[in-house]
């Protein structure tokens, strides 16, 4: 036990009372060691040891900046490259067609989506710290960044619907099949390419970088822990509206409808309504070719999920009915004869570097925080969740560098916003991913397709794509399912997926995201507004106490209430705490202490004038209701933290009680509460104003008093 000195003040005091029984409770003293106010010389400090520079400080801080400088060297080729070679070439393989398909989602051409995936993956492997996470296009993303292209573009006066460039016309001799345009590279159309789409890829490159940079701020300022406003129930329901939105955006490719895309609050809505006031201008072969895919993707899609555990890989529907479609189409004729929209020519090879729009950064900046928040928030929580089941670490702050450098690097290459996606993480792991390398693997298959492959998807049907979307949106979807479940596990949770849910999909997705936000944060402030309170009784033979409804066979102390608020005491809450207190105990202090001093008052006597002028006093004596306890024990092992109006609270109620007699002891405050108290001079010296280490010390304290209080007034 720790001797007291001089400029220490004691936090737990406990008097020494004897009880008559040899029964000595001695008085404790713990230190309160003083913290340092001297922010000058803390601020020193700490700069001090981040500017310090050593030869081992050096090191670790480049290989914290590039984990693969620390893990690539110590890589068991016998083990593991197996595994992440059939994983890469899987989901490879995989990302080609929805690369291609989410480009359209993106308001972008097919070759953009392949470079991001490309990128994605390349930087990812090099920055990263989760063995099996694929990092790569992310649907939900894509709608995003293709309702501020959109805008962007209809505000700068381009034409939305799609376009043949001028030049096409008047500097190429194409043939009636356009084969010309199929053989061009990258480096002979980078000059042709339609105002439009340029103007697109850089609103989306600009969008993407700015996303990165906050996610690399938000990494370097380690203030990650936004990211836990996003919870499981509100990301579940934001994706499932999401994906409202996105099957939407992608039914007019469905049906082959010419129709513009909506932007802005309720765009779900009216996107339906443009839909069916143009049904009947349906493009049948483009209807009939989606009803064909939807009926060979849906059931291989079924199958893959069933028999997953006993397949060693996922079949790749989709690149064979890719494949299929894109030779169906061309010696089919599809776009001459019917007039089906295809996805036209995606060149190879690469586009030169173009730095951002800088002029465009103060139109998008606010967009790009909710892409950048949502960007991050799923692949830190996909990173986390897959590192625990595998048994690793993963550095959160370092995947927020990541993802945020796989955003700012790619938008100087003509690329659009990433993050990891469940799916294909899901495949990835499935297929016998160990580590990062699997992604080297799967950019290399990217870029076989960028170098040579390419070309050949030109006759592959836009519906076709719009199916390949739309089937990835199972996951979410059948989050309804689980509805019931979620629903028994807690209610508040389903309360905030079904709103967050419906304000993305039937308002806009950035609005829905603020929203479930919003409500999120209002129901837990309205769950500690609203929070449990109640007497506890003891646990014979222990030194236990339990809530009193909870459990049979509990016991209660004579003349001793022990009451647990499971709540911090704080403004919104204090009067809820007191009122509590009072309910539960039975007794608020100031009605009895009115009815004391109307007793008081009336006990003086009133003086009545007697018909003969004397005057006499008639002494009333009333008597106020006697009280059953003298003690209240206050548990605060629930109570998180106290702000000024909780210490005044405290103070009142102390203070209220004790006038009527009834001493209130705090017990199980944790060191910010009890700091909290310590500063609002709650503990004054030569006042009997205790904190306890536990409740059963604070109740053995008060029997001892009680009963030592008692044989003194016998005695006299």
């Amino acid at each position: 036990m720790a001797t007291e000195a001089n400029h220490v003040h004691p936090v737990f005091e406990m008097a020494e009372v004897n009880d008559g029984k040899q029964n000595s409770h001695p008085r404790i003293f713990l230190e309160h060691i003083e913290k340092s106010t001297d922010i000058k010389a803390c601020m020193l400090k700490k700069v001090k040891k981040k500017c310090t520079c050593t030869p081992a400080r050096a090191k670790d801080l480049i290989f914290s900046f590039l984990p693969v400088l620390k893990w690539l060297p110590k890589y068991n080729l016998k083990e593991n490259i197996l595994g992440d070679i059939m994983s890469g070439v899987i989901v490879g393989i995989l990302l080609v067609p929805q690369s291609i398909a989410y480009s359209l989602l993106a308001g972008q051409d097919p070759i953009y989506g392949l470079y991001t995936s490309f990128f994605a993956s390349i930087i990812y492997f090099l920055f990263g710290t989760s063995h099996h996470i694929s990092v790569g296009i992310f649907g939900v993303l894509c709608l995003m960044i293709g309702e501020v292209v959109d805008r962007e573009v209809q505000r700068a006066g381009y034409d939305l619907e799609p376009n043949i460039p001028s030049s096409y016309n008047s500097d190429i001799h194409l043939d009636e099949n356009n084969s010309t345009l199929g053989l061009l590279t990258v480096n002979q159309t980078s000059q042709m390419l339609c105002d439009k789409s340029c103007y697109a890829i850089t609103v989306g490159a600009t969008v993407t970088f700015i996303a990165g940079i906050y996610q690399v701020a938000l990494g370097f300022f380690q203030v990650g822990f936004v990211s836990v406003y996003l919870s499981d129930a509100l990301l579940s329901g934001f994706v499932t509206g999401a994906s409202f939105t996105i099957l939407t955006s992608q039914a007019k490719y469905l049906l082959g409808l010419d129709i513009p895309r909506s932007n802005g609050i309720g765009s779900f809505v009216t996107t339906w309504i443009n839909i069916f006031r143009n049904i009947h201008k349906t493009n049948i072969c483009d209807l009939i070719t989606s009803c064909l895919c939807l009926l060979l993707l849906i059931p291989t899609k079924e199958l893959n999920e069933r028999f997953k555990s006993k397949l060693k890989a996922p079949m790749p529907t989709e690149l064979v009915v890719v494949v299929a479609a894109t030779l169906a189409s061309h010696f089919g004729k599809l776009k001459e004869k019917y007039g089906s929209s295809v996805s036209g020519h995606i060149p190879t090879g690469f586009l030169p570097p173009q730095p951002p729009d800088w002029n465009l950064i103060p139109s998008v900046a606010m967009d790009a925080v909710a892409i950048a928040i949502i960007g991050f928030a799923i692949t830190v929580s996909l990173s986390e969740m897959f590192a625990k089941k595998h048994g690793y670490t993963v550095k959160p702050n370092q995947e927020m560098y990541a993802i945020g450098f796989c955003n700012i690097i790619p938008s100087f290459f003509h690329c659009f916003t990433t993050s990891a996606a469940l799916a294909k993480t899901l495949v990835k792991e499935s297929t016998g991913c160990r580590t990062q390398v699997s992604g080297v693997v799967t950019g290399l298959v990217i870029l076989l397709v960028l170098l040579v492959i390419a070309p050949l998807f030109y006759s592959l049907q836009k519906c076709v794509l719009g199916v390949i979307t739309i089937v990835n949106l199972r996951g979410a979807l059948q989050k309804f399912s689980d509805l019931p479940k979620m629903w028994q596990l807690s209610k508040v949770d389903t309360v905030i997926w079904f709103v967050t849910m419906l304000s993305s999909a039937l308002i806009s997705t950035e609005l829905g995201l603020l929203i479930g936000v919003c409500f999120s944060m209002l129901c837990v402030i309205v769950r500690t507004q609203r929070p449990e309170g109640q007497l506890l009784g003891w646990v014979p033979e222990s030194e236990i106490y339990e809530p009193l409804p909870a459990y049979r066979d509990l016991q209660t102390k004579p003349g001793i209430k022990v009451f647990r608020f499971e709540a911090p005491i704080y403004y919104a809450n204090k009067e809820s705490f007191k009122s509590m207190l009072y309910k539960q105990t039975g007794v608020n202090p100031l009605w009895e202490l009115a009815a004391k001093r109307k007793a008081e008052k009336q006990k003086l006597g009133k003086k009545m004038i007697n018909a003969n002028g004397n005057q006499a006093e008639i002494s009333l004596q009333l008597v106020t209701r006697p009280l059953e306890f003298h003690t209240i024990v206050i548990d605060c092992c629930a109570v998180q933290f106290l702000d000024t109006a909780g210490i005044h609270t405290l103070k009142e109620v102390h203070k209220d009680y004790g006038e009527i007699g009834i001493q209130v002891l705090l017990a199980q405050c944790n060191p910010s509460v009890r700091e909290s108290l310590h500063r609002g001079e709650y503990i004054k010296n030569g006042e009997k104003q205790f904190l306890f280490h536990s409740v059963h010390q604070a109740v053995e304290y008060a029997l001892c008093a009680y009963r030592q209080i008692g044989c003194c007034a016998s005695e006299a």
